[in-house]
């Protein structure tokens, strides 16, 4: 098993240096693939911040990748949840963040908006300080 870095699924799913997409694809088809949940959280950083694409366009990306037969995640409940929050209106981040804290009696945060939005979505209480 080979885990991966942000930089090769970013040139996987961008295709954006041909050579190195190539290189990507062909990496990612020789061996079974790790992808640490905070690849995940990076390349979508990356993807929406430093590529401008979309939340749609990244959510079917990350689909496609993790739907591979010899690719991996750490914490798979964890990132599928997180995905399919960011498809209800979550930043991927603190989606991640939220389903990661399942275990906590309660999530804190400053951030209004996240706390209304976990509300509506998840089982632990979201509480602001």
């Amino acid at each position: 098993m080979i885990a991966v870095d942000t930089n090769l699924l970013v040139r996987l799913l961008t295709k954006d240096d041909a050579g190195q997409a190539r290189r990507a694809a062909k990496i990612m088809e020789s061996d079974d693939v790790f992808i640490p949940k905070t690849v995940m959280l990076e390349t979508e950083w990356v993807l929406r911040h430093a590529y401008g694409i979309g939340k749609v366009v990244i959510m079917r990306g990350f689909q496609k990748l993790l739907g591979l037969p010899n690719v991996s995640v750490e914490d798979p409940h964890a990132i599928a949840q997180a995905i399919s929050w960011y498809g209800l209106g979550f930043d991927f981040a603190d989606a991640l963040h939220l389903t990661s804290s399942m275990k906590a009696d309660r999530f804190v945060t400053f951030d209004n908006a996240l706390a209304k939005r976990a509300q509506q979505v998840s089982s632990i209480p979201v509480v602001r300080p």
